[in-house]
């Protein structure tokens, strides 16, 4: 029976008792396993939550209670993401500081969360912007420093006119512009720390097939690493000997370019280089180039171009000839031109690449445009030398190869090599080492993933640690003088000129040096906001240690995290996470070779309209008035039963009202509990009970809280149909406690239990009970549906075609037919093929 309750009276009650009592309180407890379940922790955005944003912490809460009454001991902390720009344009726009403003929506979002009825141990929050907190951040950049993983740079680097700073290649969107603020990004030449990523880019591919990640996840980290297997050569560079003395003093005659390939095997096709338009040597070598002007003015366009455009295949390719240069290809010993284009960026490999236009696209258009030689080297292999391990030649080889003599396009695929010197007649798959080795070259790998951009040029940021001194060049701050303070100012807006406003503040930047004690200056960039991120999740196994990052035996204890769990930038969120955590692993600080071993990716919570939430649609739903207009558990309930977790599913406001009649029904449900003895209660009752504790806790522990949800709702129409004990009532309560905690604490404790329900153990079920005692199956007539038999789960064939007998419209439509085969899955279909 449904029966209204006052939901704001009893959230109110229990979240205040469980906040005095302390029931949340995690400690490191060696009698119990443990268990670390973890969101991605939140910017703290000015505008507080909205409804789609509790639906991963409302599932981790879920999952943590559950695991806390299976007797574990549960670490579920929370804290804040709250340094980098948005929260400085957030602070800029409403003329606040960045500090007061975070300080602000921390405890909005607090405010907020504990509305939910979160079981949060608040005892181990954290917060990014908290020196205690970012000491750690920056004795961690010193340790990557010391070892050469941190570096400065002078290179073009992605420059937001709008965000007024230097972005990481991981912060643009897919066309080239800023995610932030939407402008054009430029290539800007400054200087800028750098982290060398791709020192553990091999080693993360490798571990991803330890995790237990969604393929998609594991497939965007390959894709977003990027790596090709090839082979480094180099060509050198030439130029008319009477140029030799009108050179600059650093231009030496016989630069040697490297170029990475990944077909060696081409290399005496290659008959001419591509520069990017940026690369250093086209500049340095400018007074030898005839037509500086031309290719001056290229450079000058190409830095207009977004990435993007650059890099599309579908445009016409553009490029200049450097006249008066060329390249010596190593294999065939000819001398070949040179040209600078924009679809060769200096991020990218080496910057150079050898263009071999028979056998490549890209190259093969920019040849006819520029009237390049074509050599073809490589052709279908010989149908005389064919073996039985060598394939023939298919028709479709033979055309495309045709075709590539005739000019109207490349082929691509390996064979026979031919104009190849001594190597002409190799299967040029076999050959590759032997040419790479012939010409001095290397056989290596090359990665997408690119040093990460570390520097912004902004306020609001944790200050790197590093003093620069004219005699010692850049020295770390010593670690006993951590954390280094982000100083207090008025005016914290970009200046515009590319530096941080740390560099007006001459009494904090300038300085002595740590080493020989001259005058030094500090570095005024600061970090990204992902430096926080990176390893925020191992503070919470220590967040008051002042000695050490993390204590050896709370890390021991606690690693790795057991559910990791977000969406929004998780791609690019676990690159840099687990750099930091193999780097941390290498100097022993941690004891687990990867930081999250299982990840749940979410799904979004759309607006009703379909379209994300925003202020900009007037479309945003703010859960504080839903938990005020039906609760907390009712909000609780709905987000999880909408769908599946990983799903993008738009809001309901009849699902809500579904969710809230169905806590009612909960509330009225001990009208059904019978008196006398426990022999009394339904079988049905019974069974059903068992599969529903079997059901829901595989659910909670599949992520898969949309059934767990119904397995509840058919339990209770069977217990107000047949009625149910006093235990069942008791075991159902705590069933539904991780769902609903505040309605069950409030039940629970009326029902005459003095301690908390979630401390309460978790129901186990019989499995004999937990079976079904019968199934209700399709009946199909060639493959279409003719009626439904109820039948054991493990009938045989016999017995289901036995069971049809009982069913006149099956019997009937079987009539018209005779059947020739049988099709039957037990517990799932029985389909009659008839002609």
């Amino acid at each position: 029976m449904h029966r209204r309750f006052d939901h704001q009276a009893i959230e109110s009650k229990w979240q205040q008792d469980w906040a005095e009592k302390a029931i949340y309180k995690t400690i490191e407890n060696p009698d119990k396993p443990k268990c670390f379940v973890l969101d991605m922790f939140p910017y703290p955005s000015g505008e507080g939550l909205h409804v789609g944003h509790p639906k991963g912490y409302i599932a981790t809460d879920i999952y943590s209670r559950f695991k806390r009454m299976t007797g574990h001991e549960v670490l579920h902390p929370m804290g804040w993401d709250a340094f980098g720009l948005p929260a400085e344009n957030y602070a800029i726009k409403n003329k606040v500081h960045p500090r007061v403003a975070v300080e602000e929506n921390v405890t909005k979002f607090k405010q907020q969360l504990k509305k939910l009825g979160m079981d949060y141990d608040w005892g181990r929050e954290i917060n990014t912007t908290d020196p205690e907190f970012y000491k750690w951040t920056q004795w961690i950049f010193i340790q990557l420093f010391k070892k050469g993983l941190a570096k400065e740079s002078f290179e073009p680097i992605n420059w937001c006119p709008g965000c007024q700073t230097g972005l990481a290649n991981e912060d643009l969107e897919s066309d080239g512009t800023c995610e932030r603020c939407g402008s054009v990004v430029e290539q800007r030449p400054m200087r800028q720390w750098v982290l060398n990523i791709r020192a553990y880019a091999d080693r993360m591919l490798a571990d991803l097939d330890t995790l237990d990640w969604p393929e998609h996840i594991k497939e965007a980290q390959r894709n977003w690493i990027g790596r090709s297997e090839g082979a480094e050569i180099d060509f050198k560079l030439n130029w008319p000997t009477s140029d030799v003395g009108q050179l600059e003093s650093d231009a030496v005659a016989g630069d040697v370019i490297t170029v990475f390939t990944t077909r060696p095997d081409t290399l005496y096709g290659a008959t001419y280089m591509v520069l990017a338009p940026e690369h250093e040597l086209v500049t340095k070598h400018r007074d030898v180039i005839s037509n500086w002007a031309a290719v001056e003015t290229y450079i000058t366009d190409t830095k207009n171009k977004k990435e993007m455009d650059r890099l599309d295949d579908t445009k016409e390719k553009t490029g200049v000839l450097l006249e008066g240069i060329t390249a010596t290809n190593p294999a065939s010993g000819e001398e070949i031109p040179v040209y600078i284009a924009d679809y060769v960026l200096a991020g990218y490999g080496t910057g150079a690449i050898m263009a071999v236009p028979a056998h490549d696209q890209r190259d093969f258009e920019f040849a006819m445009k520029h009237k390049i030689t074509i050599t073809n080297v490589v052709s279908p292999l010989n149908p005389a030398i064919t073996t039985d391990d060598e394939p023939m030649p298919t028709i479709q080889d033979l055309k495309e190869f045709q075709d590539t003599l005739d000019g109207k396009k490349i082929y691509t695929l390996s064979g026979d090599l031919r104009n190849s010197g001594e190597f002409n007649g190799e299967d040029s798959e076999l050959v590759y080492s032997e040419i790479v080795a012939k010409v001095g070259g290397r056989m290596t790998s090359t990665y997408k993933l690119r040093d990460w951009v570390f520097s912004r040029q902004r306020y609001w940021g944790e200050p790197i640690p590093i003093v620069h001194c004219g005699t010692c060049g850049p020295v770390a701050v010593p670690e006993d003088q951590l954390p280094l303070m982000l100083p207090e100012v008025e005016n914290y807006e970009p200046a515009g000129d590319g530096q941080s406003p740390l560099a007006t503040i001459d009494q904090w930047v300038n300085t002595t040096c740590p080493s020989c004690g001259e005058a030094g200056k500090r570095e005024t960039n600061t970090m990204p906001q992902w430096a926080g991120s990176s390893w925020y999740y191992l503070r919470y196994m220590d967040p008051k240690n002042d000695q050490a990052l993390v204590s050896k035996e709370n890390e021991q204890y606690w690693a790795p995290v057991d559910v990791y769990v977000g969406g929004d930038h998780a791609v690019r969120h676990l690159i840099y996470a687990r750099f930091w955590h193999k780097f941390l692993y290498d100097e022993g600080i941690v004891s687990t070779l990867e930081p999250f071993q299982r990840l749940e990716f979410l799904g979004f919570i759309l607006a009703s309209d379909g379209r994300k939430m925003s202020k900009r649609w007037g479309n945003v739903i703010n859960p504080d008035d839903i938990v005020e207009l039906v609760g907390a558990d009712a909000l609780r309930i709905y987000e999880m039963f909408m769908g599946p977790f990983e799903n993008t599913i738009a809001w309901s406001q009849d699902g809500l009202v579904g969710a809230r009649r169905f806590l009612e029904r909960v509330n009225g449900l001990n009208e059904h509990v019978i008196s006398g003895d426990v022999d009394e209660e339904s079988p049905e009752t019974v069974r059903q009970l068992h599969k529903t504790i079997k059901k829901v806790g595989e659910d909670i522990e599949g992520f898969k809280f949309n059934t767990a949800v119904s397995a509840l709702m058919i339990f209770i129409n069977v217990a107000e149909k047949e009625g149910l004990s006093d235990d069942t009532y008791a075991a159902f309560l705590r069933l539904l406690a991780p769902f609903a905690p505040h309605l069950c604490e409030e039940l629970w404790r009326t029902h005459g239990k003095t301690d908390s329900i979630h401390l309460a153990d978790f129901p186990t079920y019989e499995s004999d009970l937990a079976k079904d005692t019968a199934v209700t199956i399709g009946v199909q007539i060639n493959g279409k549906m003719r009626g439904e038999i109820t039948i054991a789960p493990d009938a045989s064939e016999a017995e289901a075609v036995t069971a049809t007998n009982d069913n006149p419209q099956i019997q009937t439509k079987l009539g018209e037919g005779t059947t020739v085969k049988i099709i039957y899955v037990p517990g799932r279909i029985l389909n009659f093929i008839q002609k």
